[in-house]
């Protein structure tokens, strides 16, 4: 397990060297620069001085390097959007309605999922699976902003009952959260029926029944407990990735997270913003995955990582 972490944690380090790399490239490609637009514009003499000030007259290599030494120090520099505070502090405060509203989302999508598809595993082959399963397809196929639109629609503007968008009043985060629970709900649909399918067919259910034990404590101390290690693994990247900041929800909701940040660094070539949100959502996800791996080695005592025998 030690050496299987190690490798890993190096792992990680390659790929974030990798990310930043590819990234950083990718930046400096796009035509243009952060004064070049209509919504700073400058003279030349000013944007040649900005320039020199913030380096981005010296080569890719040298910029680079002097970015990836303040990263190190966990400095990421100023947004060229906000001078006036740290990229950092920027996150900081953009971090807690992503990390509100998409882990809300989680935590409640995911226990309905389970549910969901628990009812239809126990009920195959009849209306309720065949509801489920529909429910869970269109749940992973329909595109977030739509689920946005259709929830604005018909809860905002047909209904009246809820507040469009905005944010500061809990009535304003319902939408959202249910936007950002449909796929955690049709994700978990999906794993727990299937899983469970696959346990309810296997010999020591069998076994079980032949001893006599009741059907609700072979489904929920034995079925269920088999079927819920799989969807250990899923959780953290899928809190991860609705954490961050969906760009579109919060758009359509006008929720001031992280997701918006993604989009207005790009307009505005605001590189240290725009690396700083890769290489954060890069490391949560990677060390997501790592304890997820873990988590599932410890709950199932058949897999065996790094350094343990076979």
């Amino acid at each position: 397990m030690v050496l299987y972490i190690l490798r890993r944690l190096l792992s990680i380090a390659f790929t974030f060297f990798v990310v930043s790399v590819i990234v950083f490239l990718m930046m400096h490609a796009v035509p243009g620069g952060p004064f070049d637009g209509n919504d700073m514009p400058v003279s030349k003499a000013v944007r040649d001085t900005l320039m020199a000030k913030l380096g981005l007259d010296q080569p890719l290599w040298v910029q680079y390097v002097n970015y990836m030494k303040g990263v190190l120090t966990f400095d990421f520099g100023f947004p060229y959007q906000a001078p006036g505070e740290t990229v950092i502090s920027l996150l900081a405060d953009a971090w807690p309605p992503s990390l509100l509203l998409g882990g809300l989302g989680v935590i409640i999508g995911a226990p309905l999922g389970i549910l969901l598809g628990m009812a239809a595993a126990l009920n195959r082959n009849t209306w309720i699976d065949y509801l489920a399963s529909a429910l869970a397809t269109l749940g992973l196929t329909i595109p977030v902003f739509v689920i946005s639109m259709l929830l604005i629609l018909v809860f905002a503007v047909w209904l009246q009952w809820l507040p469009a968008s905005g944010w500061g009043k809990p009535e304003r985060w319902i939408l959202p959260i249910i936007a950002y629970a449909a796929i955690p709900v049709a994700t978990y649909a999906r794993y727990t029926r299937s899983a469970m399918l696959d346990n309810l067919n296997r010999p020591f259910v069998t076994a079980l029944r032949a001893k006599g034990l009741s059907e609700n404590r072979i489904i929920f101390q034995h079925v269920l407990r088999n079927s819920a290690i799989p969807m250990v693994a899923v959780f953290l990247p899928m809190f991860i990735g609705t954490a961050t900041g969906s760009i579109f929800v919060e758009a359509m909701f006008r929720v001031p997270g992280l997701g918006s940040y993604f989009v207005s660094s790009i307009e505005n070539r605001d590189y240290p913003l725009e690396m700083a949100l890769v290489l954060m959502v890069t490391l949560a996800f990677c060390f997501a995955y790592l304890i997820s791996d873990v988590a599932y080695a410890w709950l199932n005592p058949r897999i065996r990582l790094g350094d343990q025998p076979r």
